[in-house]
């Protein structure tokens, strides 16, 4: 994977589960392949939409293999990196690599919080672990650490780092990364419903939720954006926009997983300490995909 691979949508995947909570890998297999079908530019398993604090190490790895069954030859492999101990998360990159995964999206540790020091020393053993292309994933509202601009930018003395993934929830950070770093790296909007404001800002890559559901509107949303048809881009945007808030909140893996089980994608099983949303919760999701799907624009313009 070159730098320049890191442009387009990235699907951050569901993980889906058998009735008795263990990894469906062929359900796993089939739903890499249909949102490939459906013109994603990559495959990133693993990361917070995949419920990865909740996978044994092990579990993790054949993830990776079952993915790169599906992937090889026709996408790239970004493998979400996330870890309670530094020495987990080398040790996971170097499992990465050798399943043939083709990047990495690296995290900061699942619970410690702590200063850029620590943090930097973290982030940079696992990048170094392996000549693998890799994200950053600053998301400071899921893990409590922020990278700030002037920190990334200390980062890009490795080589191998080409992107980051910002879901600090400021779009003023994809701004504030290209005034220090210009083009060094591709920037990637990790909030769903940010992601033509991401655009418009500079960002050239989605990684992507509710892609899980609807890759075709995904891919196309995203492809209007970065053509600059505003009208287009307007249009789907405002149709899409109640969906890509289900991205949002604890509980947005529950959201996702039940928005497409009710689009026939999957079921909505989820590992504890998830629970699945209480009846009424479900039936106002199910009620607003069943009205958005009614009134679903025409995607071809």
């Amino acid at each position: 994977m070159q730098a320049t691979d890191w442009r387009g949508v990235f699907p951050a995947i569901t993980t889906p589960f058998n009735e008795d909570l263990s990894v469906d890998h062929d359900g796993l297999r089939d739903h890499v392949a249909w949102l490939i079908d459906s013109g994603s530019t990559a495959i990133l398993p693993l990361g917070s939409l995949g419920e990865a604090a909740t996978m044994s190490f092990q579990e993790k790895v054949e993830i990776f293999r079952t993915c790169r069954s599906v992937t090889e030859g026709r996408v790239p492999l970004v493998a979400g990196i996330s870890a309670m101990s530094t020495h987990e998360g080398v040790a996971l990159a170097k499992e990465a690599e050798r399943a043939g995964c083709d990047g990495l999206m690296v995290l900061p540790p699942y619970v410690y919080r702590s200063d850029w020091r620590e943090m930097k020393a973290h982030m940079e053993a696992i990048i170094t672990a392996t000549p693998l292309s890799c994200m950053l994933y600053n998301n400071p509202i899921a893990y409590g650490t922020d990278f700030l601009p002037s920190e990334v930018e200390e980062l890009c003395v490795h080589e191998n780092l080409h992107s980051v993934k910002e879901s600090s929830g400021d779009i003023r950070r994809v701004t504030a990364i290209r005034a220090l770093l210009g083009d060094r790296l591709a920037i990637f909007v990790g909030i769903d419903d940010m992601i033509v404001e991401g655009i418009a800002a500079g960002a050239v890559g989605w990684i992507a939720g509710l892609v899980n559901a609807l890759p075709e509107e995904s891919v196309r949303l995203y492809d209007l954006a970065m053509s600059g048809d505003r009208e287009g881009t307007r249009e789907l945007y405002e149709w899409f926009i109640p969906l890509l808030h289900l991205d949002l909140g604890p509980r947005f893996v529950q959201l996702i997983k039940l928005a497409q089980s009710e689009l026939g994608r999957g079921s909505a099983r989820v590992r504890p300490p998830r629970l699945e949303l209480l009846p009424e919760e479900a039936e106002g999701v199910r009620d607003l995909v069943r009205r958005k799907m009614a009134a679903r624009p025409d995607l071809v313009r």
